[in-house]
């Protein structure tokens, strides 16, 4: 055990108690993970929705053994003010990390790092430790589990009789990707093995959680059974930390030389796979109180058989039961669920995958010139405004080290291209800023804007928003030499964020992110200066539809504007000139239709171009300044 870690605080969100759990789910969810990992490295903090609430009820009948504290919205520390819960802030009140996935691969690892003992808890972030690492704004798959089940099932709850009598569609689609193929690093390797055992027919042995537990934990017992799923034993044979045998017996080379297309499909054990997850933490809490409403209800889940049965599983998982008693979770037992029912199975093919429709021509070839002058036909070119500062530069050999790009592992020429871009973005910034004015840099990676913004403009308050941990950890390091008191570091998805803010900052927002930055400073009636990147990235998501502006979409096709996207890239140093000038139209329409859109929200906006234009291949700018 290592010396005690430096204490955090985790604030969560507390509406109202149902049943088993406390409401909204995400805490619900959070509390249950503390509890399975028996973690006791935060100060926990119950932040209520209304000012009436027993505390002394809260704290001693819903939360077990964990100890946690009440308090109101206004006595949050203030850079939790400005986001969604659940989050966790350390000591310092400076660096504060929000949403739900944030939250939770946090806890597992801090708890790691406090016991690396527990390498079950570690386990829990899957292969290449990504589980629920995505966004939610460009990951389907975190979306489900992470807003839209928990919404789901949060409204269903709350529903009338007669509106809770069709299964939420989220459910539904959990279900069927609950039915899809399975595919892990070792795919082939694994179901090569599976094939082999069907051809063998053998009989192996299953683990099965034996009845009792120890003082020191749950049991596995292992017994003679017909061998239900080569999954099966995989799955619980990680859990267990055992061997799990050869995948190609050398007695058998015509399975070898079997193709990958013949080969068995692989089937979920748990919600991602072959292997028990955060995600499977995360749907727990929420499935459990979908059944129990569904079995009070006198509902059959015939149509869920793939849920139930993953229902069943986890409960098997070494740790599961315990936590859930800690949490006063009342695990179903759910055969009486799923008896006969003239109930015919709902079928599936119907519930639409997210996007699935919009986006599948998304992959083709073709060229942008007919788009273009498609464009041109209706009057519409690529427009740049002039640029209102061009030669405005920092004293960057009289600023301190930290303040620099190239303290970083950047080589001199990329650090002077950094450089410029930051002078670009920087020049504009000062000129709309006044003090007192709260800026926040969306996307901030490692810090470069926020850290010259905060150190050029000690009377405005800045904000640095990032997804990757790493990144944000560098630019406190920074921040820290400098000495700053003037900045606060988030570690969130965009939408976690919802604090009021005077001006937004991004610096090559990838794909999508510059809209969702142009949005959220919509939202806000901020200003926005930034600087769009990875044009090909972008597609339709649940939030935006492409073209978006009233004068684009009347001209192009969803597959016409992603045709403008795509060569939007195509704009590096080393592609011939006449390709880099095609790229530069494009990427100037595709802002252009950013900029109406932003225009149609009562905003004055202008696409620029950075000086000198050699800084970056993406070399666009867009400032907007609400009217």
């Amino acid at each position: 055990m290592k010396e005690r870690v430096t204490e955090e605080h985790l604030y969560l969100g507390f509406s109202h108690q149902y049943r088993d759990s406390i409401f909204p789910l995400h805490t619900s969810i959070s509390l249950f993970l503390l509890s399975y990992c028996d973690c006791k490295l935060f100060k926990v903090f119950l932040v209520p929705s209304g000012e009436n609430v027993d505390d002394q009820f809260m704290t001693n009948n819903l939360l077990g053994d964990l100890e946690a504290h009440v308090i109101s919205r206004r006595q949050l520390p203030v850079v939790v003010q400005s986001c969604c819960l659940p989050a966790v802030v350390m000591k310092d009140g400076k660096f504060c990390r929000a949403g739900l996935s944030v939250v939770l691969r946090h806890i597992i690892q801090k708890t790691y790092e406090a016991d690396p003992s527990k390498k079950d808890v570690l386990e829990l972030l899957g292969f290449k430790k990504t589980c629920l690492k995505a966004c939610a704004e460009v990951s389907q798959w975190t979306r489900l589990c992470e807003i839209s089940i928990p919404r789901a099932v949060e409204g269903f709850l709350t529903a009338s009789p007669e509106d809770s009598q069709a299964i939420p569609p989220d459910i539904l689609q959990l279900e069927r990707k609950l039915g899809e193929p399975v595919r892990v690093h070792n795919d082939d390797k694994i179901r090569r093995q599976k094939l082999q055992q069907q051809k063998e027919g053998a009989k192996a042995a299953v683990p099965v959680l034996g009845k009792e537990a120890t003082e020191e934990g749950e049991t596995m017992e292992v017994h003679e059974l017909p061998l239900p799923s080569l999954e099966l034993s995989i799955a619980f044979s990680k859990l267990r930390v055992r061997e799990v045998p050869d995948a190609v017996n050398r007695k058998f080379p015509h399975i070898r030389r079997t193709k990958t297309s013949d080969l068995p499909r692989l089937d979920h054990i748990f919600a991602e796979g072959l292997y028990f997850t955060l995600t499977d933490i995360v749907l727990l809490p929420c499935i459990h109180q979908f059944l129990v409403s569904s079995k009070k209800q006198g509902k059959n889940l015939v149509n869920l058989p793939l849920i139930s049965t993953w229902y069943q599983r986890v409960q098997e998982v070494p740790g599961v039961k315990k936590a859930a008693g800690k949490c006063n979770m009342e695990l179903l037992q759910l055969p009486e669920l799923m008896s006969p029912s003239e109930q015919q199975p709902q079928d599936l093919s119907s519930v639409p995958d997210e996007l699935e429709e919009e986006n599948e021509d998304s992959h083709f070839i073709g060229g942008p010139r007919p788009t273009m002058t498609k464009l041109m036909e209706n009057s519409i070119e690529a427009k740049f405004s002039p640029h209102p500062c061009p030669n405005w530069t920092l004293d960057w050999a009289n600023l301190p080290s930290a303040v620099s790009p190239g303290e970083g592992k950047m080589s001199r020429d990329r650090a002077l291209r950094k450089q410029q871009q930051l002078n670009n973005l920087v020049a504009v910034v000062t000129k709309l800023a006044k003090p007192g004015d709260m800026i926040v840099d969306f996307c901030s990676g490692g810090g470069h804007v926020g850290i010259v913004l905060a150190h050029m403009m000690p009377l405005c308050q800045v904000v640095l928003i990032e997804n990757k941990e790493l990144s944000l950890i560098r630019a406190k390091d920074r921040s820290d030499e400098l000495g700053l008191n003037n900045i606060w570091f988030v570690q969130a998805n965009l939408d976690y964020f919802n604090g009021t803010f005077n001006i937004g900052v991004a610096l090559h927002a990838c794909g999508v992110a510059t809209d969702m930055v142009i949005e959220h400073c919509i939202k806000a009636g901020a200003a926005f200066v930034i600087s769009p990147c990875c044009y090909g990235f972008i597609q339709n998501t649940v939030k935006f539809k492409y073209p978006q502006s009233h004068q684009f979409r009347e001209i192009l096709s969803y597959k016409e504007h992603m045709i403008l996207c795509r060569f939007a890239d195509q704009t590096a140093v080393q592609l011939p000139p006449e390709r880099r000038l095609i790229g530069k139209q494009c990427m100037g329409l595709v802002d252009l239709d950013r900029a109406w859109a932003a225009e149609e929200c009562n905003y004055s906006v202008q696409v620029i171009s950075m000086e000198p234009e050699s800084c970056s291949p993406k070399n666009n700018m867009l400032v907007g300044i609400p009217t």
